[in-house]
């Protein structure tokens, strides 16, 4: 059993984005503290913050005071350095554990842990060169995805196969560097289990989320997923099971596509809290945030039951294309809430915050959703 920390210490938090920020506010609800380490300022998390230290994730000197300066030391996002989280253990307890980003933030040992954990996954091949990619090509068939094997979200890092005839193309577009190409699976939707694990083992969960993209980053997520219940109540167990085996302390995202035939392919693991599970904030008895909170400080969890049936749309830089959005329009819909994470400079593709509309039935708070996000920018 792990020492538990309770309300009035500090919490470290690497990286200093939207979900560090929804995290701080969570735990400053609490009464905790919340220092950021992360290379930005004036960040979402740090304007929540009430420390925000600015610093390369590379300098580990600076790592290590700040861990010195926390009771525990925990991620918003799994793309920090492996140096970057030995620095932190050797100064306060890290959770989730070093060792579970190592995994998860590198898609070839991610993808060996789920094979030999005897989960399915979407077929694919390990990639190293050129040569590798054309052997992989023709094995797989195309259309095929070629995703580099490190730091990539979003669908940064990835190249459409259609035809063998670009394979060349393909390698130079992830700049040649280690990968995996992934069969292209025709499936029905995406669905996410988010969920959280206690240093004792327990173990809760949102049920399925039915997620949507666009561009390759999620656009919609819809609470409860519209699959069957056994497809969802197969989503979970496999969850349970992924965190079982990675001994997860904390909160984690399990991402599946779904079959036509009703199938479930793991594609992706995310050891945090997740872009799906932000409706958990305004939908749910307890939230994702809150969730990793709890799991991190060794506190009992809470329960995830669903006040209302939920849906979320993020909302990204291209809204403000024309200005800024309409922000009355979107509140003039009473069963929406807005978020707004901070972000000083709206980009194309950079997610700004999100709207969550609840109703008694998952179908019309999407469409609510759908309806509240096209007003910001007066579509019909």
């Amino acid at each position: 059993m792990i020492k538990r920390i309770l309300p009035g210490a500090t919490i470290g938090v690497l990286g200093s984005g939207q979900l560090g920020r929804m995290f701080a506010l969570a735990a400053r609800r609490m009464g905790y503290r919340v220092h950021t380490l992360s290379p930005d300022y004036d960040s979402p998390t740090g304007q929540i913050a009430d420390l925000e230290v600015t610093a390369s994730y590379d300098d580990l000197d600076a790592v290590s005071e700040f861990a010195r300066r926390v009771s525990v030391v925990t991620f918003e996002f799994e793309n920090v350095p492996a140096p970057t989280a030995e620095a932190a253990a050797r100064c306060a307890p890290v959770r989730p554990a070093g060792s579970i980003l190592h995994i998860t933030q590198q898609r070839i040992r991610e993808k060996s842990f789920l094979r030999n954990g005897g989960v399915p996954t979407t077929p694919y091949r390990e990639v190293h060169s050129v040569a590798d990619l054309d052997q992989a090509v023709s094995e797989l068939g195309c259309p095929a995805v070629l995703k580099t094997a490190a730091f990539g979200y979003d669908g940064k890092g990835q190249f459409r196969i259609d035809s063998p005839g670009r394979v060349a193309e393909a390698w130079d577009a992830i700049g040649r560097q280690e990968a995996v190409l992934e069969a292209f699976i025709d499936f029905e939707q995406e669905i996410s289990v988010v969920a959280a694990r206690g240093d004792d083992g327990q173990f809760v969960h949102y049920g399925a989320i039915e997620n949507q993209h666009s561009r390759h980053i999620l656009d919609v997520s819809i609470a409860p997923a519209r699959v069957p219940d056994a497809v969802a109540r197969e989503a979970v167990e496999m969850s349970r099971c992924i965190l079982d085996k990675l001994g997860v302390v904390g909160v984690l995202c399990v991402e599946f596509f779904v079959t036509r035939e009703h199938k479930l392919l793991v594609n992706e693991l995310a050891p945090r809290p997740h872009n799906s599970g932000h409706l958990t904030v305004d939908a749910c008895v307890t939230s994702q945030f809150e969730q990793q909170l709890r799991a991190v400080c060794g506190l009992p969890l809470g329960s995830t039951a669903m006040h209302r049936p939920a849906a979320m749309a993020n909302l990204l830089g291209d809204l403000w294309a024309d200005g800024e959005p309409d922000w009355q329009a979107a509140c003039a819909f009473p069963e929406v809430k807005l978020h707004l994470y901070g972000k000083l400079e709206p980009r194309p593709g950079r997610k700004m915050g999100h709207l969550t509309a609840l109703n008694s039935d998952s179908e019309e708070a999407y469409q609510t959703v759908l309806k509240a996000r096209r007003s910001l920018t007066h579509q019909a």
